[in-house]
């Protein structure tokens, strides 16, 4: 997603934005229509590897590339020999490039063929991330990511809201992960769509903290829900003195960059993972002192979770 997010779709009720914007909501539900119809009929049915897809429903900042790499993790030390899989768009070589620091990534402008050579390459489970909507592959299991605060906005599909598909896409899910506090409410709701669906919970948290207690912190942010990274930030007794926003995937300028540093030189200036990986791809990370924050995804019950996906693969 390109353009930021505007604040009318996390509001927990439409307001007349929104509705205004709901006709042209319709033709997004055509489009998935026919697309299911479609690409049911091409389906890759026989695939010769165990697949894992880590996907949403809302558009942008649920986490999924985090837990495509902690499920990697997760698999590698169950004695299997994962590599990733992620669809080719120019905007997503952060993710891509974050995806590469942990393990063999299989890139093309279609899944299905990105798996062809996973399996070539003698690889034996295919870790989408990103690829729910895409219903040419027959997956093994889907992980469908959350977050708690943002849930499913106004409930509206784009453009009127944030969502890519209804709720009722959770009755293809296997298991759902919710990032933040427990929600009977939200649970509910994902019953009410799959009773058989398992849930869990999980946590950001941050690593390497302490080195940036007692000093001026500037935030900034070009990511999905840039307002949950300043929150962990203040969670962590931060002083943060400002923070910037951004649309995810932001491609950041030296202007942008030098703007912050001139008005906010007292300050270090501290941004998340993703971001600092997008600044790998250009020279802006030459020319000024970026840093950026570690964090680590905890996932409650993790046991359970471990478990859930041996059985799967």
């Amino acid at each position: 997603m390109k353009l930021k997010k505007p604040k009318f779709w996390d509001y927990k009720k439409p307001n007349i934005i929104a509705y205004l914007l709901l006709p042209f909501s319709f033709v997004l539900i055509t489009f998935n229509f026919l697309k299911i119809i479609f690409e049911k009929k091409y389906t890759e049915k026989n695939i010769q590897v165990k697949t894992i897809c880590i996907g949403n429903i809302y558009v942008g900042g649920t986490g999924k590339t985090p837990l495509a790499k902690e499920i990697f993790q997760i698999t590698k030390s169950l004695g299997k020999k994962p590599a990733f899989v992620k669809k080719y768009y120019d905007y997503v070589e952060d993710e891509i490039n974050m995806l590469k620091k942990v393990g063999t990534t299989f890139i093309c402008k279609k899944r299905k063929d990105s798996i062809k050579n996973l399996i070539k390459n003698e690889y034996n489970l295919a870790i989408l991330d990103d690829g729910f909507q895409d219903l040419s592959i027959n997956k093994n299991f889907n992980i469908i990511c959350f977050n708690q605060k943002q849930w499913i906005g106004n409930g509206f599909l784009i453009p009127a809201g944030p969502l890519r598909e209804k709720l009722s896409a959770l009755k293809r899910a296997d298991c759902i992960l919710i990032n933040g506090n427990k929600d009977i409410e939200i649970e509910n709701q994902i019953y009410n769509e799959n009773k058989t669906v398992k849930i869990f919970y999980s946590k950001y948290k941050a690593i390497d903290i302490d080195k940036f207690h007692q000093k001026k912190i500037c935030a900034f942010a070009g990511i999905g829900n840039p307002t949950n990274f300043f929150d962990l930030l203040k969670e962590n007794d931060l002083d943060l003195v400002n923070t910037f926003s951004f649309p995810d995937h932001y491609n950041y300028s030296y202007a942008n960059i030098e703007k912050m540093f001139k008005k906010f030189s007292d300050c270090i200036m501290l941004t998340t993972e993703k971001d600092y990986y997008r600044f790998q791809l250009n020279s802006i990370s030459k020319n000024f002192d970026i840093k950026y924050l570690k964090v680590k995804l905890e996932i409650e019950n993790k046991d359970n979770f471990i478990k859930l996906i041996e059985n799967n693969i």
